[in-house]
């Protein structure tokens, strides 16, 4: 399964003083693009929190190839490879205008029952989604 998005558009306060994004700004960046991976599909990213569900980042793993830049409209690719259990992961791939893959990178969240703080499976409602929408 993939998502583009398109609509990340790198902000000055976004940079360092070589006008490259400061490497912690990356994290957030897939934050945008899991969410919208989500609200893709149809489900709002709130709504999976309505349904009692969290997801921490449990890993985060990342490759920088070349430097996205200040005004840089960047393209990011987000895939689930994998169908989930207990976790979901995703991989990334990030575009400059120029088409060139700059960064590839890797978060892995867990499902998390927020009334009793314990991880579970995949709850139902988002597996029959996600599998729904899987690319063979």
């Amino acid at each position: 399964m993939i998502h583009t998005t398109n609509s990340i558009r790198v902000r000055y306060g976004e940079t360092d003083p070589m006008k490259y994004v400061y490497y912690g700004n990356y994290a957030e960046y897939f934050e945008v693009a899991r969410v919208e991976l989500f609200r893709s599909l149809g489900l709002p990213y709130e709504e999976i929190e309505q349904q009692g569900i969290w997801l921490p980042v449990s890993e985060f793993s990342i490759k920088y190839l070349k430097p996205a830049l200040y005004d840089q409209l960047l393209e990011i690719h987000t895939y689930i490879k994998k169908i989930p259990g207990v976790k979901i992961e995703f991989d990334y791939e990030i575009y400059n205008p120029s088409k060139q893959k700059i960064t590839e990178a890797k978060t892995t969240l867990f499902f998390l029952d927020s009334q009793k703080n314990k991880v579970i499976k995949c709850p139902e409602f988002l597996m029959n989604l996600l599998l729904k929408n899987w690319e063979d």
